[in-house]
């Protein structure tokens, strides 16, 4: 497996959303953007951030519960560069991309859901980024 710009971490890699999957489903890039609705993202994202992840579900689109997944890449992946040296140095929220699909392997129920003053505040910082995504 090829780690683009050697990403250190070897997992465990968690992806947050609201859908309800379950064990052995996959996710796959071709999603539209929780961030730009009217972007079609060439990528599937995730972190090995547990929090973080559900951060990410606590963003995504949708009514249903918000779920974190415990997931493996079924191929290559590289560091996000929306979040890493394009824009950040490093990569301090340890959140990685990639084109092949990510393998659900079981379901995180432990980890710390963001307050909602915590996710007003992530919603006004990203409806004042004029900052492009890098897709």
């Amino acid at each position: 497996m090829l780690l683009k710009d050697n990403p250190s971490d070897k997992g465990p890699f968690y992806h947050g959303t609201k859908a309800d999957l379950q064990a052995g489903d996959v996710l796959t890039a071709g999603s539209h953007s929780n961030y730009r609705s009217e972007l079609k993202m060439n990528h599937i994202y995730f972190t090995a951030l547990v929090n973080g992840a559900g951060l990410a579900a606590a963003l995504a689109k949708g009514d249903g519960h918000e779920r974190v997944y415990i997931v493996e890449p079924t191929g290559n992946y590289e560091n996000d560069p929306n979040l890493t040296d394009k824009k950040f140095p490093g990569n301090p929220t340890r959140s990685y991309r990639s084109r092949e699909p990510l393998k659900i392997i079981g379901e995180a129920t432990d980890w710390a859901r963001p307050s909602s003053e915590e996710l007003q505040k992530f919603r006004e910082k990203l409806a004042n980024n004029t900052g492009e995504i890098i897709n």
